[in-house]
């Protein structure tokens, strides 16, 4: 499961890095990082999906939002009996506590 994150994780931060550094036009030298190549990267792949380019990155970001979440969930179901069990034991209190508070609480009471 942890190559499945890193997987994920690895493309995610690339594009999301090459995304603010053009969008921002933070290029370090490199061509690619320009805001020339930005708008010509959307421009092309409107061009192809025959959309405007400004609709393409909501788009993307709808994609990795479901994507993530389908991945969690694959996660959490993988992880279901350990997650439950650490549920349980949040949730019941230790029964000597219980009863101690309890008789704090009344002895408070006006």
């Amino acid at each position: 499961m942890k190559w499945i994150l890193f997987f994920w994780a690895l493309p995610l931060a690339i594009l999301g890095g090459w995304y603010y550094l053009s969008y921002y036009d933070i290029n370090f030298g490199y061509i690619m990082l320009t805001r020339q190549m930005h708008d010509l990267v959307f421009e092309i792949y409107g061009n192809v999906l025959g959309i405007p380019p400004k609709d393409i990155p909501p788009l993307v970001f709808k994609a990795v939002i479901i994507d993530s979440a389908v991945l969690f969930l694959l996660f959490g179901f993988r992880r279901r009996k350990a997650i439950l069990a650490w549920w349980n034991s949040r949730q019941k209190p230790a029964s000597g506590d219980s009863a101690l508070a309890m008789d704090n609480n009344l002895s408070r009471a006006p």
